[in-house]
């Protein structure tokens, strides 16, 4: 069967004939109590259209007032990202018609951002560090939501009809654009996927967001172009709307490099334009042309005053922000002891916080890391999802090594019991008692299955007694299974010693 993927131009033929070209978007909702222009609340998860508000439904007569935290927060982002903060700057009105914004307009920063002229230096796979230079952050409102209803996939076209609603409208966000990211050749997607993970880590540490890009909290527009080898001029653009994942962010970029590369050898033109990332398959598809700012209409808000930043303010922002997260690894990766690799497989899995969280519960770093690192990461690819999306908790993890330390559980039965609690079967110990998995301790069950294990394989017995100890592995294994994994191994081992010693 052809698929989207059979259509496009070898990976390494790309590279040979263009220079990939980037710039990233990124949104940010802001965790503020109420939305940025009103009273409502900006909390996720409520009932359709129950936060709304005259100012968010775009009634007539309805005034806008800045909400402060808001504006504290968006200084508190852009100084962490190494940005000039403007002692004055506005808001304006960016003109177009959506169903999900009932103004038509959308209150935005334009020419007067409030951060400008930053950078961001994350880490890639192998180590190497990578300035990603920043144009702006600036602020502005969210839109509302539309569900499309009657389609195959979500979206607009073949739906039958579509449902608005008004919650996120008027939410804090603060948008972050790069400047033109030039250089990264092969490693481009691998770039733009550690800046977008470096800037995840960046806002949750500030306290401003949790940034979560499944529930939309963090959205990723990534601008690909193509520029032929030794040109000077940029190509034509296009911009990959809400990737909400960084296995996506990877993804979307390095496909619509080599779909471009396809469309140009094919003598096809590059339309400037969005596109619909397809988390089912990793495609793109095509959603409407790009407009330009001119399309906008952009003018200042009459409603709103110039936002004053008073350097004096500025400053005691800065004396607020907390230990950057790359300063807070280099730390920690000192504490624990381990090498420049170690951390980077705990970084890249995404497993950092998560151990961290379960060396606070209770257990040592290398406990912690033995299961998000190794067994729990596994689960997460196996449900193409990232790490923190597991239904389990970093006390829950704690839990299970306190189980296997106390000696209730081995290792192959804690694995059942956080199976069970990824299952949603409930909490560890609900799990343990409604699967039978605590470790036997009855002395005389394991006392017989271990008499009838030796009394079974008399020749291993002899080579035993010969001198060949390693053979008690395979008794072992015969107790093991007859006990169905629940008794203690070190008891096991003891008893088969004894008697074979006799």
């Amino acid at each position: 069967m052809t698929t989207a993927f059979d259509e496009l131009m070898d990976y390494d033929d790309v590279l040979e004939q263009y220079e990939p070209v980037m710039g990233m978007e990124v949104h940010v909702e802001l965790a503020t109590e109420t939305k940025m222009f009103s009273t409502s609340s900006a909390r996720f998860g409520a009932e359709p259209n129950s936060h709304v508000d005259p100012v968010s439904l775009g009634l007539p007569g309805a005034l806008p007032v800045v909400n402060a935290k808001g504006v504290e927060w968006a200084i508190k982002i852009g100084l962490a990202l190494n940005c000039s903060i403007a002692e004055s700057s506005r808001f304006a009105r960016k003109n177009y018609f959506y169903p999900d914004q009932p103004k038509n307009y959308q209150i935005s920063q334009y020419n007067e951002p409030i951060a400008y002229d930053g950078y961001l230096d994350v880490i890639l796979d192998d180590g190497t560090e990578w300035r990603v230079e920043i144009e702006r952050a600036h602020m502005e409102e969210d839109t509302g939501k539309l569900t499309h209803i009657g389609g195959t996939d979500g979206r607009i076209h073949g739906a039958t009809s579509s449902l608005v609603d008004c919650n996120r409208a008027g939410v804090p966000l603060i948008e972050i654009v790069t400047k033109p990211i030039i250089g990264a050749g092969r490693r481009a997607p691998e770039v733009a996927r550690a800046y977008v993970a470096a800037l995840r880590d960046l806002v949750k540490a500030l306290g401003v967001s949790d940034a979560r890009m499944d529930q939309g909290s963090m959205r990723v527009d990534s601008n690909v172009s193509l520029k032929p080898i030794g040109a000077t001029e940029f190509g034509t653009r296009t911009e990959t709307k809400n990737i909400n994942s960084l296995r996506s962010v990877y993804q979307a970029v390095r496909y619509e490099m080599q779909r471009q590369a396809q469309v140009l050898a094919d003598g096809g033109t590059i339309i400037q334009e969005t596109r619909h990332y397809q988390e089912t398959d990793g495609t793109t598809t095509k959603g409407r042309p790009k407009e330009t700012a001119e399309d906008y209409r952009y003018f200042n808000d009459p409603d709103l005053p110039p936002v004053i930043a008073p350097r004096e303010w500025v400053e005691e922002i800065r004396a607020t922000l907390p230990e950057l997260p790359w300063v807070r690894k280099a730390r920690i990766q000192q504490e624990w002891g381990i090498s420049d690799a170690e951390m980077r497989d705990i970084v890249n899995a995404g497993a950092l916080e998560p151990i961290i969280a379960t060396v606070a519960a209770g257990t040592t770093s290398g406990e912690a890391r033995s299961w998000w690192v190794s067994y729990l990461a596994q689960k997460a690819n196996q449900q193409g999802i990232e790490l923190d999306q597991l239904p389990i908790t970093p006390t829950q993890v704690a839990h299970v090594v306190e189980l296997i330390k106390a000696g209730k559980l081995t290792n192959k039965l804690a694995r059942q019991a956080v199976d069970g609690v990824l299952a949603g079967e409930g909490d560890v110990d609900e799990v343990v008692a409604a699967r039978g998995l605590e470790v036997v301790r009855d002395d005389g069950a394991i006392e017989a299955a271990v008499d009838e294990a030796i009394a079974a394989n008399p020749d291993i017995v002899a080579k035993y007694r010969a001198g060949n100890t390693k053979v008690a592995g395979a008794i072992v294994g015969q107790v093991m299974k007859a006990t169905r994994g629940k008794a203690d191994p070190g008891q096991v081992n003891k008893l088969i010693a004894a008697k074979l010693a006799e």
